[in-house]
């Protein structure tokens, strides 16, 4: 195996500062759209809100139907000094793993209000866990009154507000809470999109996916050796499953909204049936892989060195893929989260 250094350095390349998105386009569907189609190797550009007009007759777009929670909230200290936590999940011991941007004491105590309290039990590397001091059932109430969006690092500037960002970072059809951080493609998605495609004939599915804050972390060896990555939740509705094994079955082209979507597609199939329809999934999806139920993809433009650009480039090439981004790049599209968008069929 080549050294880790080595492979990751291939999947690095350079993007002009200001065409990293501060804010989404508006509305949503207004943003870029590049199409790839692979059998015929031609390339489009068009707005988003065209997209129906590219994909495939009898296709199934199965979008990520899960919510982001406002998982950034400010906490005093015992000291008197302000603290930001940002939480990641709950574990099934009870605790709460976070991130601090500051250092905390274990067996210090962390407030909110008089009532709101967590205890600091434990350091594990960068993680926190912490012990609530109140009813666990209102945890997610609590984060929706108080909490932020947690906008990812390279949004720096954004215009937007507070109330704004917790919006604009949402998918209008988000349903589940459990998420840190949005499954980007479908940000672009408004009800006329969706409208246009169901008039189509396009069939649209939902699962979901409760992304964690392992889809920004840095890649490391133990992933290339384990072709593992950070484990995420996901769920698939049995008639959901049943609808899409007939669809694959009949040749229906599989789309996913979202490199979320393909990880749980992929990590339910064997053989191209979704079987394991509930747990979590760990899968790395890189070059060499073969793909079991998917067959396209709508996506954002992804960060260097990431696990999200490997998908991308396992489905249609790594060569291919930076071809087209420096393409976009050329279009002046905008990238990441907020940026505009990608069909590849």
């Amino acid at each position: 195996m080549e050294k880790f250094e080595e492979i990751i350095k291939l999947y690095d390349y350079n993007l002009p500062q200001d065409l990293i998105a501060q804010k989404p386009a508006s509305p949503r569907d207004k943003a870029g759209l590049l199409v790839y189609k692979k059998n015929t190797d031609e390339v489009f550009f068009d707005k988003f809100f065209n997209i129906e007009k590219y994909l495939p007759k009898k296709a199934v777009l199965v979008f990520n139907e899960t919510k982001v929670l406002p998982a950034r909230i400010i906490l005093k200290k015992e000291t008197g000094g302000k603290v930001e936590i940002l939480y990641l999940q709950k574990r099934d011991d009870g605790l709460l793993e976070v991130l601090s941007d500051k250092k905390l004491n274990i067996g210090s105590k962390i407030y909110l209000n008089s009532k709101i309290i967590f205890e600091v039990i434990k350091q594990e590397e960068k993680i926190y866990l912490l012990k609530p001091l109140f009813a666990i059932e209102k945890l997610y109430e609590i984060l929706e009154k108080y909490g932020s969006a947690p906008i990812p690092p390279y949004i720096k500037n954004s215009p937007l507000s507070k109330k704004e960002l917790k919006e604009k970072y949402q998918s209008i059809f988000a349903k589940y809470q459990g998420s840190v951080a949005a499954p980007t493609a479908s940000l672009h998605f408004t009800k006329r999109v969706l409208d246009k495609i169901k008039k189509s004939g396009i069939s649209v599915k939902f699962i979901t996916l409760h992304v964690g804050l392992g889809t920004f972390a840095p890649l490391n060896e133990e992933n290339f050796k384990t072709k593992k990555l950070h484990q995420e939740f996901y769920n698939i509705n049995k008639q959901t499953a049943n609808f899409l094994n007939k669809a694959k079955k009949n040749g229906c082209p599989i789309i996913a909204v979202g490199t979320t979507v393909a990880r749980t597609l992929e990590s339910a199939s064997k053989k191209g049936i979704l079987k394991d329809l509930s747990g979590k999934t760990d899968i790395f999806i890189s070059e060499g892989y073969k793909f079991d139920f998917v067959d396209g993809i709508v996506t954002n433009f992804h960060v260097p060195k990431s696990s999200l650009l490997m998908l991308i480039s396992a489905l249609i090439g790594k060569e291919k893929t930076f071809d087209l981004y420096q393409q976009a790049i050329n279009k002046k599209f905008k990238f990441y989260s907020f940026g505009d968008g990608m069909l590849i069929i």
